[in-house]
């Protein structure tokens, strides 16, 4: 693979990895709650998860989701339950930091970040859709392993970045004075997106 093609696919990443989402208000979240180390392992935990799929995708393992369709709708449907948990319990505990307990908030922080991108439906399609076709025919497995971890580092970078710019900055501060107002929104957002993927797929 040339430059040029490194480059396209790192740039598709990152266009998906910005893109607002429930990823990024969880990441926004758990900064809040939980300080910087909560946030930064939720950005880990997120491309970790992406990760996942993105290996998936490079190696031709989306032929599983294109012969069971039913799969990625089962992944909605729990992607939908969990965003239904995370934003009932940002309602339930509006206001309430963690950052007092750092045993909780690391093991909380990797594994949100985890589920969230792991549970999303449109992680999966984004690159079993855009990423597998991307790649040239003649390819080799190291270079598929390496697009897989382009995917997977372009994403921890940018939800690292903003875990970071947003506690050292004084946005955390900010936000915090006003945290109950702020867990309030996401969690709204949460649910909304949460209640979105499983009305879907009972319409269907």
């Amino acid at each position: 693979m040339g430059p040029a093609a490194w480059i396209s696919i790192a740039t598709v990443c990152a266009a998906g990895a910005i893109s607002p989402g429930p990823s990024f208000a969880v990441v926004v979240r758990n900064t809040i709650s939980g300080g910087r180390r909560q946030g930064i392992l939720t950005g880990i935990g997120h491309a970790l998860g992406v990760g996942v799929y993105a290996m998936a995708a490079v190696f031709g393992v989306g032929f599983i989701l294109d012969a069971n369709p039913e799969s990625i709708g089962w992944v909605e449907r729990l992607g939908g339950i969990y965003l239904l948990y995370l934003g009932l319990q940002a309602l339930r505990f509006a206001g309430q930091s963690e950052a007092n307990e750092p045993v909780n908030a690391t093991a909380r922080g990797f594994a949100d970040g985890m589920a969230i991108s792991i549970l999303n439906p449109k992680i999966a399609i984004f690159f079993m859709a855009l990423l597998g076709p991307m790649l040239p025919i003649d390819i080799v497995p190291i270079e598929r392993f390496g697009v897989a971890m382009v995917a997977m580092v372009v994403d921890g970078v940018w939800f690292v970045f903003a875990a970071v710019a947003l506690s050292s900055t004084g946005a955390t501060e900010w936000l915090a004075d006003k945290s109950r107002w702020m867990d309030y929104l996401l969690g709204l957002v949460l649910v909304s997106v949460g209640a979105w993927l499983l009305a879907h797929q009972f319409t269907l």
